[in-house]
């Protein structure tokens, strides 16, 4: 199975290097990354998250909320969207069958209308969460305005599942022969999960918003910059399972077992995967002559 490694535009969040660790300067905005995939499967192209998509490039103040565009400038450009990237690499759009949700944070959520026909993948405790709008949060995280049709969406329960390298309840996607795994990780949001993919090499999980820079995941000496440690504080649902949800991630990033551990918004972390940089759009140029196992 062949991995591309998407970024489905940046955002541009206040306070330089106190976000991204690597941005010269406070004043300037920095960078994170929205780390999608995308599976060559034997049911057909699998996205796992989508970005932002079409309708939040040409409308976004419509769609998204005026709190976070203000407070991430996401950098909207039209050929960094999913479905322009697809296009790029010489795949149809419609060969996009599944679609897997870690959640529906608006940057994770925003192409969904872009794949009408495609059948969407997430816990049954994200859905609810997010159609529920309880607080003020969530009615600025959670924007129906990206998910207008939800009549093939397909969800599992958090209770179903089995053992996955410790952790608990992970679950197999219906209708997907390869290894697709469903990997519960809440505490960003309660129905927050990763997803992991089994290649001839190893396992690779993006753990999505589980944490946000790639020095949490340092074996010994964990940290994270500032103004990250205050955005995940910000948006959390639950801290004790955040935590132990990194603790757990941290141990299985350092063990050796083969499991290649990123998130979704570092862009060092995408750079090494995908071999490009974070604004450069993949495309067939690049994906044809490639004989790495990351594709293009």
């Amino acid at each position: 199975m062949r991995v591309h490694h998407l970024n489905c535009i940046s955002t541009c969040p206040l306070g330089g290097r106190l976000m991204d660790g690597r941005t010269r300067g406070l004043l300037t905005r920095g960078e994170l990354v929205c780390h999608c995939l995308l599976l060559e499967t034997s049911a057909g192209l699998l996205l796992v998250d989508t970005g932002f998509g079409l309708n939040d490039v040409r409308h976004p103040r419509s769609r998204l909320s005026a709190f976070f565009l203000a407070l991430v400038k996401p950098e909207f450009r039209e050929e960094m969207t999913a479905i322009r990237q697809i296009e790029r690499l010489g795949f149809n759009p419609r060969d996009v069958r599944h679609i897997v949700m870690s959640h529906l944070d608006f940057d994770h959520a925003g192409g969904l209308d872009d794949f009408p026909w495609a059948t969407v993948h997430l816990l049954a405790r994200e859905r609810d969460d997010a159609i529920a709008q309880r607080t003020w949060m969530d009615r600025q995280r959670f924007r129906p305005a990206q998910w207008t049709r939800r009549g093939l969406w397909q969800t599992y329960a958090a209770s179903d599942g089995e053992d996955w390298f410790g952790f608990e309840r992970t679950q197999r996607l219906n209708g997907i022969a390869e290894d697709v795994l469903l990997v519960p990780l809440a505490g960003h949001t309660h129905g927050h999960c990763g997803i992991a993919v089994r290649q001839a090499e190893g396992w690779k999980l993006l753990a999505a918003d589980a944490y946000f820079h790639e020095q949490e995941m340092h074996p010994v000496h964990p940290r994270c910059t500032l103004g990250l440690r205050f955005y995940q504080w910000m948006l959390e649902k639950d801290r004790g399972a955040r935590f132990a949800n990194q603790a757990q991630l941290r141990a299985l990033a350092g063990s050796n077992q083969g499991v290649d551990v990123f998130c979704s918004h570092d862009a060092a972390e995408f750079e090494r995967l995908a071999g490009r940089q974070a604004g450069v759009p993949a495309s067939m140029l690049r994906a044809l002559p490639c004989s790495s196992p990351h594709g293009g």
